[in-house]
């Protein structure tokens, strides 16, 4: 237990030091210090620094798709493209990490962008088979449209969500700019309704449409929460395979 304290400690303040410094300026001598153990301890965790600081860039990534899991099983209306994109919007606003990421901020990351690119390709690549899969069971199940193939349907899901990300890091969406909601909430929402136009059969207002909808909807849940639970799976083993053996 301590030691799992410790590595989730030493973590901790690798995240925060690559938030303030950026990835050329952190060095393991000060994660040491600012954890409280010694240099030593951190090397007895991970191999290296660029294997402690991509476990950060995993970590984060970990915890937004455990909140997504916890989104789909609690409502399995989440499983709709624009419900889940918008939960996963929510987590990037709420964590500096994925922010860094999903924007390629190269003054945080400096080289570890093109690193994580590298070590956890086999891992991003199931995640991208995840989605494809994902996009499939709800087209053979009428919850999205099909007249676009899966492979379209996935590059507008990831482009439209990816121009809302750098929208967002770019900095329209300041309170002092007038180009854009300033609530996030609105800004969440207009993701939500371009991606139902892209990709969503839209809703009738009528109760029978509407059940119809959560009926399938909690039908294909559970299919597609397995696909999301083996990814976090094999996100935990690539956590566990940048750990020193």
């Amino acid at each position: 237990m301590e030691q799992t304290q410790r590595g989730e400690r030493i973590l901790e303040v690798a995240g925060a030091l690559l938030l303030a410094w950026g990835y050329r300026r952190v060095t393991i001598d000060e994660i040491a210090r600012r954890a409280k153990v010694g240099k030593g301890t951190v090397y007895l965790h991970w191999k290296t620094k660029d294997a402690l600081l991509l476990a950060v860039v995993l970590n984060a990534k970990s915890r937004s798709l455990r909140r997504q899991l916890e989104r789909m099983r609690a409502d399995p209306m989440t499983v709709l493209p624009s419900r889940m994109m918008c939960g996963l919007h929510r987590d990037y606003l709420a964590d500096p990490v994925l922010r860094a990421v999903q924007t390629d901020d190269s003054d945080v990351l400096g080289r570890l962008n093109d690193t994580a690119k590298q070590e956890l390709a086999e891992l991003m690549a199931h995640g991208t088979d995840a989605l494809r899969r994902h996009l499939q069971v709800l087209r053979a199940h009428g919850l999205v449209r099909e007249d676009i193939s899966v492979a379209h349907q996935h590059y507008a899901m990831l482009a439209v969500s990816t121009g809302f990300f750098m929208t967002e890091a770019l900095g329209t969406g300041a309170p002092d700019s007038p180009a854009v909601p300033v609530a996030p909430e609105d800004r969440i929402d207009i993701l939500a309704h371009t991606l139902r136009g892209v990709l969503e059969f839209p809703v009738a207002p009528d109760t029978d449409s509407a059940d119809r909808t959560l009926a399938a909807a909690t039908a294909v849940a559970p299919e597609i929460i397995a696909l999301y639970e083996h990814l976090e799976e094999l996100s935990s083993q690539e956590m566990r395979r940048q750990l020193r053996d």
